[in-house]
């Protein structure tokens, strides 16, 4: 860490030791990545849906797309809050997410929900490891708000899992 990215990070924005805010603000920088690419890969299924169930599915990605990108501005502002920095733009989140990215055109409806049941689950793991770091940082706020995407993200897979396996 440079001295100024320590000076930065010691500003009177929190309590938390630098250390910590360090911590948390790159574990969600790494997240919020991720939450933009599933949002943008939601999209994209939801724009390319087809075939017998096309509207319930278009409606459903559209709901979950919404729910997604309803995580974004919080995730950020939280590091902001810390004093600490996010994402700055599309290559810093192309380098930092973790869920794939999908164009392939082919795929059929149940592949593309499958998929995205698959990322949602990856999206619960990483947000759990996050929740872990605030908690061993005392960041109560940020755990808050972390669990309740985790409880989002367990029905957008769950919803999902229904349609796949159903």
């Amino acid at each position: 860490m440079t001295t100024s990215t320590l000076n930065y990070l010691t500003s009177d924005a929190t309590d938390l030791a630098p250390g910590g805010v360090e911590e948390i603000s790159v574990a969600l920088r790494e997240l919020l990545a991720d939450v933009f690419a599933l949002f943008v890969k939601t999209k994209n299924f939801h724009w390319h849906m087809h075939g017998r169930n096309f509207r319930d599915y278009h409606l459903l990605l559209d709901d979950q797309s919404d729910q997604i990108y309803a995580m974004i501005d919080p995730m950020a502002e939280r590091a902001r809050k810390l004093g600490g920095t996010t994402i700055r733009s599309i290559a810093d989140i192309a380098r930092r997410q973790r869920i794939q990215d999908s164009e392939d055109p082919s795929l059929t409806a149940e592949e593309m929900l499958t998929e995205l049941m698959q990322n949602n689950r990856e999206l619960t793991t990483f947000l759990r490891a996050v929740h872990e770091i605030c908690d061993r940082h005392s960041d109560v706020a940020a755990a808050s708000l972390i669990e309740n995407w985790i409880d989002e993200t367990e029905q957008r897979s769950w919803f999902l899992r229904e349609i796949v396996e159903g």
